[in-house]
């Protein structure tokens, strides 16, 4: 099985899916950022299928961009950048978000 890269979106204020999130993936290089994918969370807080996959899943540095403004609509959080790195092109690499209006945090999950 190739390596695949997938994330989800968990409101930590009400403890529900963030659907309706949009999402842009780069992978970022000395010479620039490349735009790789754009999505948005369904109602499950999830992309409807990876975000990278097969022979564009390669190593390399890479940032996922959370725009959790419009779906809070207050606070104080407009977009949420994370950047990480994939060492494994065959491993699967989930970058999960838990995010309030005023704070988030991520993790590799499976």
């Amino acid at each position: 099985m190739s390596g695949r890269l997938t994330t989800h979106v968990l409101d930590t204020a009400t403890g529900k899916p963030g659907g309706g999130i949009a999402i842009t993936l780069h992978r970022l290089s000395s010479e620039g950022a490349e735009l790789l994918a754009e999505s948005t969370t369904n109602a499950d807080g999830r992309t409807e299928g990876p975000l990278l996959s097969g022979d564009d899943f390669r190593a390399g540095l890479y940032e996922l961009t959370f725009r959790v403004g419009p779906y809070f609509q207050t606070g104080f959080l407009d977009s949420v950048p994370i950047r990480f790195r994939i060492d494994d092109p065959s491993a699967h690499y989930h970058v999960p978000l838990l995010c309030s209006p005023w704070s988030y945090s991520t993790y590799r999950g499976s």
